[in-house]
């Protein structure tokens, strides 16, 4: 324990939660790897705003061009494609795709409806395509969401080994594109997902007092991407120090309004 909070310390010092520049590519040069402490602006909601000063935009994969990325690229920023590899939604352009047989109970957002993740042949090429339209696009990693349905009442009886399964073969797609690929939530496993995700991502794990459980990424270098809706940064900006997140506040609809730690 002692080492894994020396560390932590160690990184947190290097890069605080407001975050350097550090986007070096890993050692093999054949994906990004970001490190902990890097400043991040998420924006999935409205025209992107390329103003916000920091070396990573996260945007959504459908809705952004390829001169969107070539813009952020040009001003030396990183950017992730936003996927909802999850659930199906209705509306999107592939929504037509997906079989029937794959799409299970609505999960609370407009449109939305939890997948089966078991029906791997079903859904791979799927998400391949998704992932070539990232890969096509410019971007640099993926951030797929809803990566945890075997926590929710999908209408289909999910285990945590069907997840397991299902979130490697993602990261695979990522890495067979050359894209790093994050891991979203799901902190139960990061335990036994922490080697197949160059990163992670999160929400509200100050709400639920789970940041700690994100401790193993930030000890193996790599970034934790972090946001909190409902608590002010006084709250948990001091904890996200602690641990070396990426942290800051946001609206829950995602717009171009952010307030980092």
């Amino acid at each position: 324990m002692a080492a894994v909070v020396a560390a932590l310390t160690l990184v947190a010092g290097l890069a605080a939660c407001s975050g350097g520049r550090g986007t070096d590519a890993g050692p093999d040069g054949t994906w990004w790897r970001p490190r902990p402490g890097l400043a991040w602006q998420w924006q999935l909601d409205g025209r992107i705003d390329p103003s916000v000063d920091v070396p990573v935009y996260d945007i959504d994969g459908f809705e952004s061009s390829a001169s969107d990325v070539a813009r952020l690229h040009r001003d030396g920023r990183k950017v992730i494609c936003y996927v909802n590899v999850g659930a199906w939604e209705d509306f999107r352009p592939d929504r037509d795709a997906f079989p029937r047989s794959v799409l299970g109970r609505p999960n609370g957002w407009h449109g939305e409806r939890w997948l089966d993740i078991r029906q791997v042949r079903a859904l791979r090429p799927l998400m391949e395509r998704r992932f070539d339209m990232c890969r096509d696009k410019g971007f640099d990693a993926v951030e797929p969401d809803l990566v945890e349905g075997y926590a929710h009442d999908t209408g289909f009886p999910l285990t945590a080994r069907d997840q397991l399964r299902f979130n490697r073969m993602i990261a695979d797609i990522a890495h067979e594109r050359g894209l790093a690929v994050g891991l979203k939530n799901d902190l139960p496993q990061i335990p036994e997902l922490l080697d197949d995700f160059d990163f992670a991502v999160n929400e509200e794990c100050a709400q639920y007092r789970e940041c700690a459980l994100l401790e193993p990424f930030v000890a193996a270098g790599k970034a934790v991407f972090h946001v909190e809706y409902a608590r002010p940064t006084a709250d948990f900006c001091p904890l996200a120090r602690e641990l070396g997140l990426s942290s800051m506040l946001k609206k829950p609809e995602l717009g171009a309004w952010r307030k980092p730690c």
